[in-house]
Order: structure tokens, then sequence, then C-alpha cells
């Protein structure tokens, strides 16, 4: 039996409303998207990642530094994240399509690979994913589905509110598709916690992760929540930032 061709694809832009250009700012060492690309690297499920961002003058950098490391960069409509994602895994011949998500630069490569052999092992599922309910901390969001059901969710919708989220319809309609939403258990349940980049206060946290754990790309959430809890002032920082994907999400359980 063929392997299915298992792409991730990494939806990013320059222009965040609330920290412009952070797609490529300095974390640490190096830009955000390069420690997501790294942490993406270590993944043993994939076939390949490509960056998908806009076709907007203001994204060119962003192709530009994928080209510096040989990643695969695709550009596409700047709101239409459902069309830019799709444009994307059909470029290179997706069967599955993974999306982590660039505000999320330190997502946990094993989590990755649980969540796909998930969708993988099941063989009957449209979607699997870890961000229909809040339970892992925000910055761990992994979506798994099939290609099929990314083109027919594109199909039956051309509202512009729900395409700008990617995957949005295929998540609201549990009555069209097979979904499994994958909850945190154990050390790993700390939806309270804030792993991701919205603003300049996460930018503090994340940075000071990323140094913590410098020259390591294989560092795991257990350990980014060991440290984050022996830094409790540095924990507490960013977990009153009003985060827009709420709207969206079960509340945390």
């Amino acid at each position: 039996m063929t392997e299915p061709r298992i792409i991730a694809v990494v939806p990013v832009r320059m222009g965040s409303t609330r920290l412009p250009g952070k797609t490529l700012m300095p974390i640490g060492s190096k830009p955000l998207l390069g420690h997501l690309l790294d942490r993406l690297g270590q993944c043993q499920r994939l076939s390949s990642v490509v960056v998908a961002t806009s076709e907007k003058p203001e994204n060119d950098a962003i192709e530009t530094y994928c080209h510096e490391r040989a990643t695969a960069c695709f550009r596409g409509a700047e709101d239409d994240v459902l069309a830019r994602l799709l444009g994307a895994l059909e470029a290179h011949d997706a069967d599955v399509g993974v999306v982590t998500f660039g505000d999320a630069p330190l997502v946990d490569p094993q989590i990755v690979d649980d969540i796909v052999g998930r969708f993988v092992e099941n063989g009957t599922l449209d979607f699997v994913g870890n961000d229909l309910a809040t339970t892992y901390p925000p910055g761990m969001e992994v979506e798994v589905f099939s290609i099929a059901a990314l083109r027919d969710s594109a199909q039956r919708t051309d509202d512009p509110a729900i395409r700008e989220h990617g995957t949005l319809f295929i998540r609201q309609n549990p009555e069209i598709y097979n979904i499994l939403n994958i909850e945190a258990s154990g050390s790993h349940h700390r939806p309270e916690l804030e792993i991701e980049v919205d603003t300049p206060e996460d930018a503090v946290v994340i940075t000071a992760i990323a140094d913590h754990f410098e020259g390591r790309t294989d560092f795991t959430l257990g350990e980014i929540i060991a440290f984050l809890d022996s830094n409790p002032e540095l924990r507490a920082s960013n977990q009153e930032v009003p985060r827009r994907w709420k709207q969206f999400r079960d509340e945390p359980r």
C-alpha cells in the first residue's frame, strides 16, 4: 500500500496587526519562522513542509528567507487563507495536509507526529486536531486533514469571514465531516499557559524559552512547561492577553 503524501503547510504573513513583521522577528539567534521550521524538521511523519504566504510585496522577505534555507514557499491570497492552504497543498501533490501556525513557533514535533499518526491509522477521519477545545497550552495547535475534505470545504463556502480562517468550515460542520479532537492528558493538560506569539508580551516569553534551550531543536512540551513553572513571573506575564481565536473554540477543560 502506497504511503500517503503528508505535507505540512505553515500559513504566515508580515501584516500582523498586533505585532507587525513577527514572522521574521528575531527570537534569540534566528527568526520566529526559523524556529518553527526547525521544529517541523524534527517530525518523522511529514513528507515535506511548505510555507504559504500571500502575494503582497511585503511578504517578499518571507519568500527570500524560505529560499535561503531551501524551504518551499507558496504565495496566494492575503485574506482567503482557505484558498492559500489548498493551493499550497495541491501544488505539492499532498494527500494529507497538516497545518501548524506561524504564531506557534515552538510546537512540539512529537505532538505533530502523534496527531498525524492518529489520522493515518484511523483511516476514516476527515479531520483530526487538538484545537477544537483548549486542553494543550495555546501554541501547540496541530490540524491534520484530507485534501479531499479541504477541497470540499472550499467548494461549499464563499463566506470571506470563514475562508480567512482556513479549516474553519470543516471544524464547524461535524455533521458533514468526520472530526476528532485530541485532548491533552497528564502533565500536558495546561490550557492556561501561553506559548504563542500574538503580542510583544508573548515575544518576551518565547524568547526566554528559546534562549534557555539555545542550540536545541528537539526540546519537548514537557521541558517547556517545566521551565515556565520554574519561572512563575515569566509564565504569568502574558496570560491576560486577549486571544482572538477563543471565539472559535470550546472553553478550556
